[in-house]
C-alpha cells in the first residue's frame, strides 16, 4: 500500500470559511427542518415575525420568509451534503449548482433586529382612523381612512370615498402617505 503525501500548503485544506446560505424548506416544515439542522450541529437562522392581534388571523408569529431558513457552513464540506439530505429541508439555493451565499451584513441586520428567539416585532406608523393620502396605482390623488393595518403581505384597507359612496380598497403600503406630529414637528411616512 502507497502513502499518501500531504501538500505543504495544508493550511488552506483545513481551514475553511463559513458562510450563510438560504435554505428552501418543505412547506410548513421550517422549525422542523431547524431542529433537525440543530441536531447535526449547523448553525441556523429562521426569523420570525410579531403581528399584532386581528380578528381575522390565527397566527400571531409567522415566517418572515416562508419556506425559507439561514444556515452557516462551510459550502466545501460535509456539512453541505448534510443539510441537503437533513429532514424538512427541499433544497439548497444555489445558482448554477453552487450555493447561493447571503451576506453577513444582511443576517447580522436581521438577527439585530429579532429577539433571543429569532421573533422581529411589526412595527406599523400609521394608525386606524388616521387619514392618508395615496400616491400610486389606481387611486393615486384620493385620500381615504385607514380601516385595518397593514396585513403580512404589505397591504392596507382603506375607506376612501367613491362615486359618493364609501368603499373599502387594499391598497399596497407603499403607496400610502401619512403625516403625524411627533415630537413638535411634522414628519412623512
Amino acid at each position: 500500500m502507497r502513502s499518501r503525501v500531504l501538500p505543504k500548503n495544508r493550511k488552506q485544506v483545513t481551514q475553511r470559511n463559513k458562510h450563510w446560505c438560504a435554505v428552501y424548506t418543505k412547506p410548513q416544515r421550517e422549525e422542523f427542518a431547524e431542529v433537525n439542522l440543530h441536531l447535526r450541529k449547523i448553525e441556523t437562522f429562521f426569523p420570525k415575525l410579531f403581528l399584532p392581534k386581528s380578528a381575522k388571523r390565527k397566527k400571531h408569529i409567522v415566517a418572515l420568509f416562508p419556506n425559507y431558513l439561514f444556515v452557516c457552513i462551510d459550502v466545501i464540506s460535509v456539512e453541505y451534503a448534510s443539510v441537503i439530505w437533513c429532514p424538512g429541508v427541499k433544497r439548497m439555493i444555489t445558482f448554477n449548482g453552487t450555493p447561493a451565499i447571503v451576506e453577513e451584513s444582511i443576517i447580522a441586520f436581521l438577527m439585530g433586529q429579532a429577539g433571543a428567539d429569532g421573533v422581529i416585532s411589526a412595527r406599523c406608523n400609521v394608525a386606524i382612523g388616521q387619514q392618508v393620502a395615496i400616491n400610486g396605482g389606481p387611486f393615486d390623488g384620493l385620500v381615504g381612512i385607514i380601516q385595518e393595518p397593514p396585513n403580512a403581505k404589505g397591504r392596507v384597507k382603506i375607506l376612501l370615498e367613491l362615486l359618493s359612496r364609501p368603499t373599502k380598497v387594499d391598497v399596497p403600503v407603499q403607496f400610502i402617505n401619512a403625516s403625524w406630529v411627533s415630537s413638535g414637528s411634522v414628519a412623512e411616512a
